[in-house]
């Protein structure tokens, strides 16, 4: 995988446990570790929100292992 698509990849499980944890028991750890609504968590929601849509577009991708004769 390449780097870009890790990082992307990292953000997502986390807004996705974020939510989990949101839904479950209606805390937010995003909130909870920097400040509600504070700069910093607009700017981990907004990087979140890119990465996801950034994600859609392994759903394109081909996935087969490609082998070399």
């Amino acid at each position: 995988m390449k780097t870009l698509d890790i990082i992307a990849l990292v953000f997502v499980i986390v807004g996705a446990i974020n939510w989990g944890l949101i839904g479950f028991f209606s805390f937010d750890l995003v909130a909870a570790l920097f400040g509600t609504m504070s700069s910093l968590t607009r700017i981990i929601y907004a990087i979140v929100g890119i990465c996801g849509l950034y994600a859609i577009s392994f759903l394109g991708r081909d996935r087969e292992a490609k082998v070399e004769k």
